[in-house]
């Protein structure tokens, strides 16, 4: 296990992500993130020693994204891009979901890079914890956007880590929506395992996500699928990821852990049904960044993803993840910083929270203790287990 104090962090910005951008209306508004920057800012996290504000970024090349997409499919991008094509709906494209706008090759192609800026930071050793709120795009297909997803920049740079030689790449992914697109890019292959704690795909898109989904032939156990119950809160949430993911991971041994950090769990975002608050969520990110350094040696990267509660949520969200990953956590019960609350006011003419928690409290021992079959939760803790934990020897 690495030492906290040593870890460093590389926090990836450039104005020109702001630019995937599906238009006035979209949920997934550039204006979640730029906010979520600000807050960071002015909590003063970006100050701190141990952390580099890297700011502009390389898109991913032809190259990079031939990785995990296919090459009709980045061409119809590319087409539509140019105003050559209006929509190819069998492709995702010119949907409600993915409206097609000039330049969204380059807009998409440039998250990919961030990630895969973050990725080589925390592969080289440079640093050992690197984030791009911007990406997150686990919706889009080798061949199909979905989702709000173009191009799906975690599996650009997990497939840029295995042509590296990285044997093992744990991905665990606590959007509310389940990670299909990356576990179907690497659904057949051993090194990697993928999992993702999500609604219940009765109840929400894409319907994916049952906890019989374990990997193909070659990897079974390999995609780890936790469905959970609409109205799932903290302490049940929390007690699944706790039954299951440590386990899993110590099982594989990852070298190196990617995360998608989407807080569309939390109990006010207008597109999901769980019942997370901003407690609940940081308690998520402390998990994963302890896995981190107890099982990678502290090699973390980390990205966003979904989030539609633009001023209430996804800032404070983002905020904490970022402060962890940053070693200097924040307390949900301290304010949020008069220059943030005046600004929201000022150009959104709404008030910002007051503090940066929901003042919410977690009962650490419920979330903790072994399972039995006595609720939706523990349903599905019991059948993700039986399904899975066989192929890892647990």
């Amino acid at each position: 296990m690495t030492s906290y104090a040593d870890s460093t962090l590389h926090y990836i910005w450039d104005d020109d992500l702001r630019r995937y951008d599906f238009g006035p209306g979209h949920p997934l508004a550039p204006l979640r993130v730029q906010l979520a920057h600000k807050l960071i800012g002015d909590c003063g996290i970006f100050d701190l020693d141990n952390v580099t504000l890297a700011n502009g970024v390389m898109s991913a090349s032809q190259q990079d994204l031939l990785r995990v997409h296919t090459p009709e499919y980045i061409a119809t991008v590319q087409n539509c891009s140019d105003g050559l094509l209006v929509e190819d709906i069998a492709r995702g494209l010119g949907t409600p979901d993915v409206p097609v706008f000039t330049g969204m090759h380059e807009a998409a192609a440039r998250v990919c890079g961030a990630t895969l800026a973050a990725t080589e930071q925390v592969y080289t050793g440079v640093s050992t914890h690197a984030i791009n709120l911007a990406g997150g795009l686990h919706h889009a297909m080798p061949g199909a956007a979905s989702g709000f997803c173009i191009y799906n920049d975690i599996g650009v740079s997990i497939a840029w880590l295995l042509d590296q030689g990285v044997e093992r790449i744990g991905y665990v992914d606590v959007d509310v929506h389940h990670g299909d697109g990356v576990q179907e890019m690497f659904y057949n292959d051993p090194r990697v395992m993928t999992i993702s704690l999500h609604e219940n795909p009765r109840t929400l898109f894409p319907g994916t996500g049952r906890s019989n989904e374990i990997g193909g032939p070659d990897a079974l156990g390999s995609a780890i699928n936790i469905p959970l119950p609409a109205g799932t809160g903290n302490d049940a949430w929390l007690r699944a990821f706790d039954q299951i993911v440590p386990a899993a991971l110590r099982a594989f041994k990852p070298q190196i852990l990617v995360s998608q950090q989407g807080c569309d769990s939390h109990i006010d975002d207008t597109l999901a049904n769980l019942a997370l608050t901003i407690e609940g969520q940081r308690a998520s990110y402390q998990r994963i960044h302890d896995l981190a350094h107890e099982l990678c040696e502290g090699r973390w990267i980390a990205v966003g993803g979904g989030g539609y509660e633009w001023v209430d949520v996804v800032p404070r969200a983002w905020t904490h993840l970022t402060a962890i990953a940053a070693h200097a956590e924040i307390d949900p019960q301290s304010p949020v910083p008069a220059a943030f609350s005046e600004f929201i006011l000022a150009h959104l003419g709404r008030p910002a929270p007051e503090r940066m928690g929901d003042g919410s409290t977690l009962d650490r021992v419920f979330s903790s203790e072994p399972y039995g079959v006595v609720s939706g939760v523990d349903r599905a803790i019991a059948e993700t287990k039986a399904a899975v934990f066989p192929h890892l020897g647990l």
